[in-house]
């Protein structure tokens, strides 16, 4: 089942989102390979806690809108949030985010002063640390071999990248395995994958922020599994010391999906991080 119930018309295009709740704003903005189901363990706790809590799958993911002719960069979906934002009357939210997500909330940190009140950065992509060499390589050699895989052949490739996202394998098998490949599981969701994820996989978004990531004006709290495959705990540690009075929590156990390998320690991280001034 969906976590999301609603759609907003957008610049043209159509995000699916959940908002509930009335108190201080929260949105929360997932990564890649994923969509909003990512935060299903997260987001009723901090409803319940008093917040209103904004959760939406990004353009070309999820249950939102698959323009297969549309920028889906880590760019284009910043200016996204800020218009989702608008269209729906949110004012200086926390936002919450993970991997390219975590990229957006930079984005938004460093490009947009005043817009967000706090930033979590939750096993984000940061500098060069993305994509992966082997990306690279598909990216500029073979992304259009790899987007005429089969489906069999396609499922098996999401299946061994989903594994590598959690530090306890046994945790992204079965119904949870399934729900993350279900966006994928037909011809547009493959098709969509390659077009507006891998061919979007730029690091140049998070590397023009480097110089300026000390402009950071807001709190921010970086939390980070120490088992992360994808992201090393290093780049937690560089981040730490660029942005000021950014605080890092490093979680034993837990890999690139903290949310899926700890919910209840990333649950009490986000809840303590909105007590806080």
């Amino acid at each position: 089942m969906s976590l999301l119930d609603r759609n907003a018309l957008v610049d043209g295009v159509r995000l699916a989102y959940r908002d509930r709740g009335e108190g201080e704003p929260v949105v929360f903005v997932h990564g890649t390979p994923s969509y909003s189901h990512e935060w299903r363990h997260v987001v009723p706790a901090v409803e319940a806690a008093g917040h209103r809590v904004i959760t939406y799958d990004l353009l070309g993911y999820g249950d939102s809108e698959r323009p297969l002719a549309r920028d889906t960069s880590v760019g284009a979906q910043t200016d996204l949030l800020l218009a989702l934002l608008d269209e729906l009357g949110v004012e200086h939210p926390t936002l919450i985010t993970h991997d390219i997500g975590g990229a957006i909330g930079q984005r938004v940190a460093v490009l947009h002063p005043g817009t967000a009140r706090r930033l979590m950065l939750i096993d984000t992509v940061s500098y060069d640390s993305w994509p992966s060499q082997t990306w690279q390589e598909i990216i500029r050699t073979r992304l259009d071999s790899y987007a005429s895989m089969s489906a069999d052949e396609f499922e098996a490739m999401m299946t061994r990248q989903l594994t590598m996202t959690v530090a306890d394998e046994s945790v992204m098998t079965g119904d949870e395995l399934r729900a993350f490949l279900a966006p994928h599981r037909t011809a547009l969701g493959r098709t969509s994958f390659f077009e507006h994820q891998v061919r979007h996989y730029d690091s140049r978004w998070t590397e023009e922020l480097t110089d300026r990531l000390g402009e950071v004006a807001i709190p921010v709290r970086i939390v980070w599994g120490r088992a992360d495959r994808w992201q090393p705990v290093a780049y937690a540690e560089r981040l730490a010391e660029d942005i000021p009075g950014a605080s890092l929590v490093v979680v034993d156990g837990a890999g690139h999906f903290l949310m899926e390998d700890d919910p209840a320690r990333l649950t009490r991280e986000v809840l303590d991080f909105l007590a806080g001034p």
